[in-house]
């Protein structure tokens, strides 16, 4: 089975990385959303795409919930109290944006290793704001998570406080944008990170953000445990 872009299996799972057949069923469904968006298909199609997408809502529906938050909780059972870093860790491949088991998200490949986060993203036609550009939600959105690498890197639980972006032109979609974030400094309970986004070389955007940090035994104890 071919592994969608961006997975990388841990060299000793823990059982809190999910599998890697539900990571590449959610990428197939990303390919469905974006190809129907930039599609026009024949009028009658429209059944037929219909008909198959409430038949696949049916038999999703017709299984057992999946409960995030007791993933969570389970994943920081499983290492002595303290909530295990790592993106597919503890149901954050779920997570909206950049998980790679949710097929709403946003194409974001991050690099591995170093202080610095450097990641590679598409913002692809479902996201398309203006004609040809990404929807600046879309840009803050990935902006939150590329930064929230770093909080992964320094191994503290956070919450994004405040992020600012800063529109500098165009985004284009469809076209390979480098983020990158860095950590500039802490205050007691602030983190304090910054980036931009830039296409082939050249700057579109650029984010400051603020994070609060969070003791890591309670992290996982609620849904906003701020």
């Amino acid at each position: 089975m071919t592994s969608a872009p961006g997975f990388v299996p841990p060299r000793d799972d823990d059982g809190t990385f999910l599998e890697e057949s539900r990571v590449s069923a959610a990428h197939a469904l990303r390919d469905i959303v974006h190809a129907f968006v930039r599609a026009q298909p024949e009028e009658d199609a429209y059944d037929e795409i219909r008909g198959m997408a409430e038949q696949l809502v049916a038999r999703l529906d017709a299984t057992p919930r999946r409960d995030r938050m007791a993933l969570m909780q389970a994943a920081r059972e499983k290492h002595d109290g303290a909530f295990p870093v790592g993106i597919g860790a503890g149901g954050f491949n779920d997570r909206a944006v950049a998980g790679l088991a949710n097929p709403a998200a946003v194409d974001i490949e991050v690099e591995p290793g170093g202080g610095d986060v450097v990641a590679r993203v598409v913002f692809r036609k479902g996201f398309e704001g203006p004609p040809g550009r990404a929807h600046g939600g879309m840009i803050a959105a990935a902006f939150d998570d590329v930064t929230g690498f770093i909080i992964g890197r320094i191994g503290q639980p956070a919450f994004t406080g405040e992020l600012t972006v800063r529109y500098v032109g165009p985004t284009p979609i469809e076209t390979p944008v480098v983020m990158t974030a860095r950590l500039d400094g802490r205050e007691r309970r602030k983190i304090f990170i910054s980036g931009e986004a830039t296409v082939d070389g050249v700057v579109t955007a650029t984010c400051k953000a603020i994070y609060i940090a969070i003791d890591p035994s309670v992290f996982a104890a609620s849904p906003d445990p701020r």
